[in-house]
């Protein structure tokens, strides 16, 4: 086989991989367009709020209608696929030896509280992945009429726009510290939390300032569209920022744990390239990976 053909082979091989995602995407497109209706257009004025692991950690009725919403689209159009919810268990699907694996992650409202609250910063949230790499990824932000998507390989977009970085203004990791916004969250239980008050309280005087917003697929959003420089937090689980993560990467962050000895359960930062690692080092100096 010549080099010629070789290429035109691989060539062929990333259109049709990049049609498969396409496609993935577009079905999470339909099924987070009629969750948002559900959630926000339609929104009831009153909804009945559960405990889950903790006083201050909530599901109400919205967040398991708009899962099992989600699910039944996913379901209509791939109902082979394995899809993996915040609010509810394994759907095994029926696996397809013939094809690689779709595994979907859905978190129906992520940022529930803010929801409860009526408060701006929630959102769906779903990513398909193949073989376990994300190869699509969708966050809708119903509040700010806002669309995030992206595609293994494919670039990110913010309701069709292509979306990127804020640019780096220094070539000085002191001078990047000191002018980086920087997003995070809090865990759900009030040991964890005080002991992330300390590192906060310790991270604030060497960067330009924190933002806590409540949703870590809309925080990873806005690393990738330049609304903030970073973000890390710990303990999330894979539907909070797979989605979000591929929308960062393909909007040029780089996206790791915050221990670099770790996997990402350990924590996870998301920055452009030039503050990643300088803000990794600030953050595990300061035992934001240990909290």
């Amino acid at each position: 086989m010549t080099q010629q053909s070789n290429q035109q082979q691989s060539n062929e091989q990333q259109s049709n991989e990049q049609q498969q995602y396409e496609q993935l995407l577009k079905i999470a497109v339909e099924a987070a367009r009629l969750a948002v209706d559900l959630i926000y257009t339609e929104r009831p004025t009153a909804f009945w709020i559960e405990q889950k692991s903790s006083a201050t950690d909530h599901v109400t009725e919205m967040d398991l209608a708009s899962e099992q919403l989600i699910r039944k689209i996913i379901s209509d159009h791939r109902p082979g696929d394995r899809i993996i919810g915040e609010e509810g268990q394994l759907s095994p699907g029926t696996l397809n030896t013939e094809s690689p694996e779709v595994v979907w992650f859905v978190d129906p409202i992520d940022g529930t509280t803010n929801y409860v609250y009526d408060l701006p910063g929630y959102a769906v949230s779903i990513a398909a992945q193949i073989d376990g790499q994300t190869v699509a990824g969708l966050v809708a932000d119903p509040t700010h009429d806002r669309v995030y998507s992206a595609t293994l390989g494919g670039g990110a977009f913010c309701n069709s726009a292509l979306i990127h970085l804020r640019p780096s203004r220094s070539d000085s990791h002191q001078e990047l510290l000191a002018t980086a916004l920087v997003a995070t969250g809090f865990s759900y239980s009030a040991e964890r939390r005080a002991r992330q008050g300390k590192v906060i309280a310790e991270l604030l005087p060497q960067i330009r300032d924190i933002r806590r917003m409540g949703s870590a697929a809309l925080d990873l959003c806005s690393v990738a569209s330049g609304r903030v420089d970073g973000y890390f937090e710990l303990g999330l689980s894979p539907w909070d920022w797979l989605a979000g993560g591929l929308i960062a990467t393909e909007a040029g962050a780089e996206l790791g744990p915050l221990d670099p000895t770790a996997d990402d359960s350990a924590g996870l930062l998301a920055a452009g390239p030039e503050l990643f690692s300088p803000l990794r080092e600030l953050l595990c100096s300061l035992g934001a990976d240990k909290v």
